[in-house]
């Protein structure tokens, strides 16, 4: 590891911190050095983001202490730890759009004297941290609101080394990316371990911990279960680990053949502004992964089909009955549920209860011509979702986000819908709970439902879907059985030929 013999840049010390009684990190101890990726990982709610608030100064620990470079720090407020060199990068990014690109790293640390901003040295210094970081796609005089999430990431970073910081916490920093981009955002981290920046990382996606860590840290209950080199361990051991048991296959048996039943969903030459000669059916029993790049039209394919940005050619067959669903009611009513990639912005209302959002839909105008077996069981739902919540009162923003992935569920399982979309169902859910959704799309394809699935992790499409539909730039590329590689399923994606993929 590059940190090996060096002294630690960071150490926390018997970290402890409670909030209103409740225990979140009990006596965690963690080291980093220089020029060393240490990932922390755990099941939603194990303390990890509680311990890199306390080391932000976000929160300040109960007990214990953080030394830095030798030298014992207390943080009371953020800019106490920004000053000693520490920086934190949240999945919900701090920049301004309509700024740009220097202007949003010097934001109110502007070069310049007598209050005239010297812009020539301001945009000279941006440029430099971004060639440190070799990155060239955009540069100092660009919008922030015109680059990606991916670059937007970039641009956290270079801020962060603008005020110096030797500590770098990246919290999920791939949740939100497509593979092509998390690959670069990786050899980013590199890059920093590379120039001596010690760096925190948190990840539910295990793959890539092990792509670019040299130890790892396992949180649960808020306690240190264990911390271990990289090399000298395996997923599956940090599962164990992670979740208290052992998960003997990341993913339920797939449909054999006499499971798979009728055609549910039938699309033929759909199209509109993003999508073109679209063809596709999904039958009952079966999973139908969606794959393809960041911006090939998966998700604006599952919009269509719910009538969200409706097709303008084609036709589409629920049940084989024509539909014409040209908004969500339409979609609601065809009997189709959608779990929408946000839940957070699009899915839930989180001031409100389990209870109330597990009938939202229900509720809806939308619903009325669905015909229903009967009324809603709440509590059966949160029981068949696996819910856990502390009552069916509790309001959403408190749940885990695998909790409140299981609440959107529960949602449109009130309404019994034939068809299931999911777009990322289990973006930002720990393992454990990834396993249980995972569980959860199974049975109801058992019981005889149709399901799409739109995954940017290419294990989990591969190793629950039925059946890959690979997009490319708005149309379908290629079509792949169960047991694909990601291999077949990068080159498809990537307009190439998936058979070259295999011979290659």
């Amino acid at each position: 590891m590059a940190g090996d013999g060096a002294a630690p840049r960071l150490e926390m010390r018997g970290i402890g911190k409670s909030f209103l009684g409740t225990v979140v990190l009990e006596g965690v101890d963690l080291t980093c050095a220089a020029g060393e990726v240490h990932a922390v990982v755990g099941e939603n709610g194990a303390g990890k983001s509680t311990l890199m608030k306390v080391l932000a100064g976000v929160h300040s620990p109960d007990a214990g202490e953080i030394v830095i470079d030798g030298e014992p720090r207390t943080f009371h407020h953020p800019v106490q730890a920004q000053d000693a060199g520490v920086a934190i990068i949240y999945q919900e990014f701090n920049l301004l759009p309509e700024r740009t690109v220097a202007e949003n790293v010097w934001v109110g640390r502007e070069p310049g004297r007598f209050g005239v901003v010297d812009r020539g040295r301001m945009h000279a210094d941006t440029q430099r941290l971004l060639d440190e970081l070799g990155e060239r796609s955009f540069g100092p005089r660009t919008l922030v609101r015109t680059l990606s999430v991916a670059q937007q990431q970039v641009v956290e970073v270079v801020k962060a080394r603008s005020l110096d910081a030797r500590i770098v916490v990246m919290d999920e920093p791939t949740a939100a990316l497509a593979d092509d981009e998390a690959e670069a955002l990786l050899a980013l981290v590199r890059r920093l371990r590379e120039q001596g920046i010690a760096v925190l990382y948190i990840s539910h996606r295990l793959r890539e911990v092990f792509t670019v860590a040299d130890r790892i840290t396992v949180l649960k209950d808020g306690r240190r279960v264990d911390t271990v080199a990289a090399a000298d361990t395996t997923p599956g051991r940090l599962v164990t680990m992670m979740v208290g048991r052992e998960l003997d296959a990341y993913f339920p048996e797939r449909a054999a053949p006499d499971d798979i039943g009728d055609v549910r969903l039938a699309v033929r030459g759909g199209g509109n502004a993003v999508l073109a000669g679209i063809d596709l059916e999904v039958r009952a029993g079966e999973i139908v992964g969606i794959g393809g790049l960041q911006g090939a039209g998966r998700t604006e394919l599952v919009r269509a089909l719910f009538g969200a940005d409706p097709f303008t050619e084609g036709t589409v067959e629920v049940d084989g009955r024509s539909r014409r669903l040209r908004s969500p009611r339409a979609g609601i009513g065809a009997g189709l549920g959608f779990l929408t990639e946000d839940r957070k912005a699009e899915g839930l209302v989180l001031g409100q209860s389990v209870r109330d959002n597990t009938l939202l839909a229900r509720r809806s105008g939308a619903a009325r011509g669905r015909r229903h077996t009967g009324t809603a069981d709440v509590e059966g739902l949160a029981a068949a979702t696996e819910l856990r919540a502390a009552s069916l009162e509790q309001e959403v923003r408190f749940l885990s986000g695998g909790n409140q992935q299981k609440v959107v569920l529960a949602k449109w399982l009130a309404l019994e819908p034939g068809v299931l979309l999911f777009d990322e169902p289990t973006r930002g859910i720990d393992v454990g709970a990834k396993a249980a959704i995972h569980d959860l799309m199974r049975d109801l394809a058992r019981q005889g439902r149709a399901i799409v699935m739109i995954s940017s992790e290419l294990p989990e499409l591969i190793g629950l879907s039925d059946r890959i539909v690979v997009l490319h730039e708005g149309r379908i590329a290629g079509e792949l059985a169960a047991g694909a590689t990601e291999q077949q399923v990068i080159a498809l994606a990537a307009g190439h030929d998936a058979d070259e993929a295999v011979s290659a």
